[in-house]
């Protein structure tokens, strides 16, 4: 399986310019003139061209149709903020603390509580989200239109023009927030971990990606920040092995002890710490071996280690003796998913756990390589594959990566529909059963530019297939939960067309067109749920955007 990955501390900016509505009526180019954050170096894929280093923020400025059911009728998603007129984000919610509790009638289905979905067999069903410390909600309380994303990550001339060769840093950015009194920065990291929560989430997987400075801090400030809000809600600790700067057993065992020592920190049962390093066999079995001595003897830490390997099949037979379980960090397009189900096979046949990732899909400009995820199939066949084949625990790779493009988390482009979608496969793989679908929900998807666009602006690396995925397709998918059949009218463009969807879940796949996409249910001549995604389509691009855009009709 390739592997994807890997960046260093670093982050991406795209020309978010102004949240004013006029911006926004530019939204589908601004996106185009989104960010490449390369965050890390060339073996985030193997074969991979070498990216340049990015530096962190804190160093550079201010502190036709086809459309089949899902497996069991009923999933869904509730709709993705997106902007609005006057600056504001539509599903950020309260202003004060946007979006970080469960908002009624969102989902298709009703989601569990928290007891519900962490006591019995559900409460050995584990679904992590990677959580990447570069990438907060915000990185210096500023307003929305002019802070640190906006000026340095989104704007292809942010940091005094060094991600304009990629069109910018980032081509996304985590939702607004409005800035806050206080410990704004702990603040945040709350916000973030009780919008998981709300979501059926157990807890993060940490990227430890320093020894030392802010992403360190950060890391401190999440852990507590946890514990406050959810005593239950755990951290994983997964040093970075592309990143750490040590080949010192005794300095990372230090580090994790630091971290593992914290109330936040998630332990077994049997109070073992669990340690899940990416990227593990970047170093030696004997290394490991050494780190886990020293956690137990000079720090009295007894570990349960599940190393997360770029290639797990060379790396699970020599990795057995030390580990409790294994992960792998994955592939981003939906076809060669396969493999999975060998994957947790060969680790149960190991007497091992399995962590399967799920993702939704992966763009770097500044790396210029991208998969194709095939709107939300990425998604939903990386969900289905860690429920029929049996996984143990689940890692969303990621929640809040925005230089991979892979992120789950609410942001300003795709509102909360990846994490809602989530939802909903979340609750089939803790229970064991489908949700009955109570609403009418409706998501599109889309990109807002061709995937063969050449971008007239002064970007001169675009991003390129990877090897091993999925051709590039111009679609736009109408995902469709349904409490019984109905019609669905949309308009791709100046194109409309309508389709029968039955009861439950329904994919439909259009041509993309330029302008705006929007679909509604209709009933006995009678329209109901609607939704449109706000970001038009254009063939003509400043700034390569391969990522895609989502929005979904439970958000408001």
């Amino acid at each position: 399986m390739s592997s994807h990955r890997r960046r260093r501390p670093g982050l991406r900016s795209r020309p978010l310019l102004t949240l004013l509505a006029a911006a926004f009526l530019l939204a589908g180019a601004c996106a185009a003139a989104g960010l490449a954050w390369n965050p890390f170096t060339a073996d985030a894929r193997q074969g991979a061209a070498s990216a340049p280093v990015i530096g962190t923020p804190w160093a550079a400025g201010p502190g036709t149709g086809t459309g089949s059911p899902s497996p069991g009728a009923g999933e869904g998603a509730p709709t993705a903020p997106g902007p609005s007129p006057g600056g504001t984000v539509r599903g950020a919610g309260d202003p004060g603390d946007s979006g970080s509790g469960r908002s009624p009638g969102a989902l298709p289905f009703d989601l569990p509580g928290p007891a519900a979905l962490r006591t019995g067999e559900a409460g050995r069903k584990l679904v992590f989200a990677h959580y990447f410390t570069p990438y907060p909600l915000s990185l210096d309380n500023e307003s929305a239109d002019a802070d640190y994303y906006a000026r340095n990550y989104l704007n292809p001339a942010g940091e005094n023009g060094k991600h304009e060769r990629y069109g910018g840093l980032l081509r996304d950015r985590p939702l607004p927030v409005p800035p806050k009194p206080g410990n704004w920065e702990r603040a945040n990291l709350e916000q973030e971990v009780r919008t998981a929560r709300a979501a059926g989430l157990d807890g993060f997987t940490l990227d430890m990606l320093s020894l030392s400075g802010p992403n360190r801090d950060r890391a401190q400030l999440l852990m507590e920040a946890a514990h406050a809000v959810d005593p239950a809600f755990k951290i994983m600790l997964m040093p970075d092995m592309t990143s750490l700067n040590t080949d010192d057993p005794g300095v990372l065992a230090d580090a994790v002890a630091a971290l593992g020592k914290t109330p936040a920190a998630h332990r077994l049962g049997d109070g073992r710490l669990v340690v899940s390093p990416f990227k593990a066999e970047a170093k030696s079995v004997a290394w490991w071996t050494q780190v886990l001595d020293l956690l137990r003897t000079r720090h009295g830490i007894r570990t349960a280690f599940v190393p997360t390997f770029l290639d797990y099949d060379a790396n699970s037979a020599r990795f057995a003796p030390i580990s409790h379980g294994f992960s792998e960090w994955g592939s981003r397009s939906y076809v060669g998913q396969e493999s999975a189900t060998r994957d947790v096979q060969r680790a149960h046949g190991m007497g091992k756990i399995w962590m399967q990732p799920v993702s939704v899909q992966d763009a770097r400009p500044n790396q210029g390589v991208y998969d194709e995820a095939g709107n939300t199939a990425t998604l939903r066949s990386t969900w289905t594959h860690a429920i029929d084949d049996g996984a143990d625990w689940v890692q969303l790779t990621t929640w809040n990566d925005y230089s991979e493009g892979s992120q789950f988390a609410p942001s300003l482009h795709n509102g909360y529909t990846y994490l809602d979608l989530s939802s909903y496969y979340l609750t089939k793989f803790k229970t064991g059963s489908w949700p009955k679908i109570v609403r009418d929900t409706l998501y599109v998807c889309a990109r807002t530019q061709f995937a063969s666009a050449d971008p007239t602006g002064p970007q001169s690396l675009v991003m390129s297939l990877r090897k091993g995925s999925a051709a590039p397709r111009d679609t736009v998918e109408v995902l469709s939960f349904l409490t019984a059949p109905a019609t669905v009218r949309t308009q791709v463009g100046g194109a409309r067309d309508a389709h029968e969807a039955p009861a439950g879940i329904h994919s439909e796949l259009l041509p993309l067109r330029p302008g705006t996409s929007s679909a509604a249910v209709v009933r006995g001549g009678k329209a109901g749920t609607e939704v449109e995604l706000p970001y038009a389509a254009d063939r003509t691009v400043q700034v390569q955007d391969l990522q895609y855009y989502a929005v979904t009709s439970g958000r408001d």
